[in-house]
């Protein structure tokens, strides 16, 4: 699949990829089946992915996308000689992981646009039950040149429901240029996947003290294992949607402006759930980045993968 930014070249880790070219692709979006719940699950089955365009209202997610520059513009992330809505970077600033921040993540504005209606709506339909999210928010401003390694999700939060959906949400209109969030399209279910599946996905970072990225070389990956990476464009108010199962980063950022972007999670709620992520003060991560942290090149070693 393709678009009119085909041939375009991005950096995607520590490689170079053509958009359009054998290893990189764009991805389909859904909302031709998005009030079929029976597509949709047919849809996740073979891409892995859901994109959903304009779900979110627009005017929620610039309300919330307001509240995170506010709080980095007060923490002197943001370049003071531009308009706070560009999100220039200030020299020096580098964003980061701003999850544990609840007086962000759990203002009104963010939460109207993590939990509005409209996602817990989606996913009262498409589980045909009702829903609850994690009380835990992530929320990342990536800075330029920054990057999010591939992974799969489970190794992170698979303490609970098997039926446990990740939400990627940005709070931008976002470019190829912005860095948007790639996906390993097939990792899900190929079966030259399989044994990665069998042993770093079944991995749990606080259990097992290992680094959480499989790789930050997605061409290496796909060049013994297959599959294509996907990705595309976003606005404001389109949600990407993937199971613990889809392994997935992101493109490098080379603006000098911050990638906002949320992940949230969104489970069946009478499901069991990983206590590291529920409550008023979620546990988080209590062992993971200790000082005996098995580095991954060991751990895959150790795999065969």
């Amino acid at each position: 699949m393709t678009d009119s930014s085909s041939g375009k070249i991005l950096q995607v880790g520590k490689c170079e990829l053509e958009l359009g070219g054998p290893h990189l692709g764009t991805l389909r979006d859904s909302n031709d089946i998005a009030d079929d719940p029976a597509a949709l699950h047919e849809r996740i089955a073979e891409d892995g992915y859901l994109l959903i365009r304009g779900l979110q209202k627009r005017e929620n997610v610039k309300a919330g996308r307001r509240v995170i520059l506010e709080n980095l513009s007060e923490n002197g992330q943001i370049d003071p000689g531009h308009d706070l809505d560009d999100a220039v970077i200030a020299e020096g600033a580098n964003g980061g992981f701003l999850g544990g921040s609840k007086r962000v993540t759990h203002t009104d504005e963010f939460l109207g646009v993590v939990e509005s209606p409209e996602i817990i709506g989606f996913f009262d339909r498409y589980f045909g039950e009702g829903t609850r999210t994690f009380d835990f928010k992530w929320l990342r401003a990536i800075g330029t040149g920054g990057t999010t390694g591939f992974h799969y999700d489970s190794v992170y939060m698979s303490r609970g429901s098997a039926r446990l959906h990740t939400v990627w949400t940005p709070f931008a209109d976002i470019s190829y240029e912005d860095g948007p969030l790639a996906l390993m399209l097939g990792s899900h279910n190929l079966p030259s996947y399989e044994k990665i599946r069998a042993t770093y996905g079944k991995m749990d970072v606080d259990r097992d003290n290992v680094g959480g990225w499989f790789s930050d070389d997605p061409l290496d990956v796909m060049q013994q294992y297959g599959g294509q990476l996907g990705t595309t464009e976003f606005r404001m108010g389109d949600v990407l949607i993937f199971g613990m199962f889809t392994m997935h980063g992101s493109i490098v950022n080379q603006t000098n402006r911050f990638r906002l972007s949320a992940d949230t999670r969104y489970q069946p709620a009478a499901d069991s759930v990983d206590e590291r992520w529920v409550g008023e003060k979620p546990k988080a991560h209590y062992a993971w980045g200790g000082a005996e942290q098995k580095p991954m090149e060991e751990a895959r070693a150790e795999w065969g993968v």
